[in-house]
């Protein structure tokens, strides 16, 4: 029994440590520790680790953002053809309030032929 009670003070102080006055009377302020320069350092396996998963991050951040400027690329390219296009239309409308309908198909017809020639 007596072991049982001993044993409990002993949990119990290390939960919350009352500690007495502040020799030089400020309370208010934090207790200080022991300057201990290497505690913020790792091992060379846990660095290695850290840059591994930084890397993997970065890769993943880079393929998004490769994705995003496709996309954007694929955007700006569909409004490229569909103004030639338009202006195309326009440019087959205008010759045919000069000329005949025939004419302005048949120059369409050949014109096509020329640009499959070109490219």
């Amino acid at each position: 029994m007596s072991a049982e009670v001993a044993a409990q003070p002993a949990a119990n102080a290390g939960a919350s440590v009352v500690k007495g006055m502040r020799k030089n009377g400020k309370q208010w302020h934090q207790t200080k520790t022991a300057f201990r320069p290497r505690t913020g350092q790792t091992s060379y396996a846990r660095r290695a680790e850290e840059r591994k998963a930084m890397e993997a991050v970065k890769a993943k951040e880079k393929e998004m953002k490769d994705e995003k400027e496709a996309a954007r690329q694929r955007r700006i390219e569909s409004i490229r053809t569909k103004r030639a296009a338009k202006e195309e239309r326009a440019r087959y409308q205008k010759m045919e309030e000069k000329m005949h309908k025939k004419r302005v198909e048949r120059l369409k017809r050949r014109e096509k032929r020329n640009k499959m020639l070109k490219s």
